[in-house]
């Protein structure tokens, strides 16, 4: 059996054998649904008492009786009238019977405890060994506020223990340097009641974002694209030509201007092909490569906003190339070749990329898809990544590239996508006058490099565990003296050295070991020491922040370091 199929079986098994304990120590509970995760399983319930963290272990003992019973765990399909009579005390289980087309339902069964179920498990309660349960949560009913508040268990399971040991270590570095505690420490960002899911982003914390930004700028400047800036709030008559307002209006936030309803942007296109559309184009023209830092707002609820990673407002660095349909290809290329360009720059080695192609509700042509997919996979073998199929994963308006990078800790995160549009030129009317003088409908290709830019400065957070590289760092450099007699000659320093690097003095009355420490929970990457030896022989000692040190450099030296460095 494929590893994957035989974890999917695992974990689906281990979240009925989660819901078989609960059954058992909290009688009367009625249970929703158990999914799979990516790591583990969940199950949501309503139970007649608040189930609290420190009853996870009880559960989970009591998870580990049953599988030690090593119970067969039977699949069965009865009619939809057996399973309603069966389940006739859970309005959630109703529920989800009369959402079944069939005229059978299944039934999943280990010991006395029975749920309905799709299938695909192991073959017994004895064969699930490796889990753990990690947190309880609150949740809403099918995601909707207004229906009841369920509880829910999340737990983890892997085929070994190895992997689950591996992946318990993963998560305990992931805490120990969660962005959010880092933020605080490091002083870059504040998450305030006064704002929920609107960052507060502080100088050092901006100095970093600006220097992603400058980075990106530059980048897309070598590569022939032209930067816009287009409103935050647009009239309401263009979401709904957009198809925006049919698909995210409950995550838009909406005013009224003068009687007239307005909406702020929950992404940025619209306002690249209103540039487009000012006048005719010629294809001479082809391809435009419009970008923006483009802030956004989409509305979430409260439950899964998590520090910068998901926010109410963010800054996309957005990309529409407009270009006829035989560009396509080499402008994914290019495009390619920037995000990984981009990703080694910021110190992410591996990843995984993923095509997803044509969805049941796509529009347009069969043939006109295969063209866009063709040029996708044409790019990505040119690029000499490897890939995987994600069959039927794309929007409805087109094919994407979608790409994860694994962080220090192991875990992978969705980054760049690359996106294929048909259906924003048909919204918008975007066209050219060809080579032949007539009309032609041009394709959008849309790409996102960083993505949401304060999630990637979040995971850059946690991967480096707060230890930026000198290029990201707020404060690249800091002088400090053993005494205040060095004081001249450090602020000499630090006039000639400003011009190279982010520096500053520390000018306090400390001990050096003091200004050392202080430094170091700063995460400051260059400490340059100066005593009474450094300032008669002209010269300087070069702390790293990993406590290693370099004596007797001149400023020209460091001068050259940083150039090299820096570049």
């Amino acid at each position: 059996m494929d590893k994957h199929v035989e974890l999917e079986h695992l974990r689906h098994s281990a979240a009925h054998l989660l819901a078989h304990a609960i059954s058992e120590l909290y009688p009367n509970t009625r249970f929703t649904i158990g999914p799979t995760t990516d790591t583990g399983f969940f199950y949501d319930f309503l139970a007649q008492t608040t189930i609290r963290e420190e009853d996870l272990p009880a559960i989970e003992e009591r998870m580990r009786q049953i599988a030690s019973e090593n119970f067969p765990i039977i699949q069965s399909c009865v009619s939809k009238e057996e399973a309603r009579r069966i389940f006739k005390d859970n309005p959630f289980k109703l529920e989800l019977i009369n959402d079944i087309q069939d005229a059978e339902v299944g039934l999943s069964t280990q010991g006395s405890f029975v749920d309905l179920c799709r299938g695909g498990h192991v073959a017994s309660t004895g064969q699930i060994q490796h889990f753990k349960l990690i947190s309880v949560s609150g949740v809403y009913w099918r995601g909707d506020k207004e229906n009841p508040q369920l509880q829910r268990i999340t737990g983890i399971a892997f085929l070994s223990q190895a992997e689950l040991d591996q992946y318990l270590h993963q998560r305990e570095e992931a805490l120990k340097y969660d962005h959010r505690k880092l933020g605080k420490e490091l002083d870059l960002f504040s998450l305030l009641p006064e704002g929920i899911g609107f960052p507060f982003i502080h100088p050092k914390g901006n100095l970093i974002l600006n220097t992603l930004k400058n980075f990106m700028r530059q980048l897309l400047y070598e590569n022939d694209y032209q930067e816009v800036a287009t409103p935050i709030m647009l009239n309401a008559d263009l979401w709904r030509r957009s198809g925006h307002y049919s698909y995210y209006k409950e995550n838009m936030y909406f005013s009224h201007i003068d009687e007239t309803e307005y909406a702020i942007r929950p992404m940025n296109c619209p306002g690249a092909f209103l540039i487009y559309n000012t006048r005719p184009r010629s294809y001479r023209e082809l391809p435009m490569r419009i970008s923006e830092f483009g802030y956004v707002h989409r509305h979430e609820l409260s439950g899964v906003l998590h520090g910068l990673m998901r926010v109410r407002a963010f800054t996309i660095d957005d990309a529409h190339i407009i270009c006829q349909l035989n560009q396509m290809e080499q402008e994914i290329t290019n495009v390619l070749k920037l995000i990984f360009i981009t990703l080694a720059k910021t110190g992410f080695e591996n990843i995984k990329i993923g095509l997803a192609t044509r969805p049941a509700n796509a529009m347009g042509s069969v043939e006109v898809w295969e063209i866009a997919i063709n040029a996708l996979k044409q790019a990505l073998e040119k690029s000499g990544h490897s890939y995987t199929i994600k069959e039927g994963d794309g929007a409805f308006y087109g094919p994407k590239i979608e790409i994860g990078i694994q962080d220090s800790i192991g875990r992978t995160w969705q980054c760049s996508t690359v996106q294929v549009d048909f259906v924003q030129p048909e919204n918008f009317d975007l066209t050219c006058i060809n080579s032949s003088g007539q009309k032609e409908r041009v394709v959008v290709v849309h790409h996102a490099i960083f993505g949401s830019l304060e999630r990637f400065f979040a995971i850059l957070l946690e991967h480096y565990k707060g230890k930026l590289p000198l290029w990201l760092s707020p404060i690249q450099t800091r002088i400090m003296t053993i005494t205040d007699q060095e004081l001249p000659y450090a602020r000499n320093l630090r006039d000639q050295l400003k011009k190279y690097l982010r520096i500053d003095i520390e000018e306090s009355s400390d001990p050096i070991s003091a200004k050392i420490k202080k430094a170091q929970i700063e995460q400051i990457p260059w400490m340059l020491v100066i005593g009474k030896k450094e300032v008669e022989n002209n010269t300087i000692t070069l702390r790293h922040r990993d406590g290693t040190q370099e004596f007797g450099l001149t400023l020209a030296e460091i001068i050259e370091r940083a150039q090299k460095e820096l570049t």
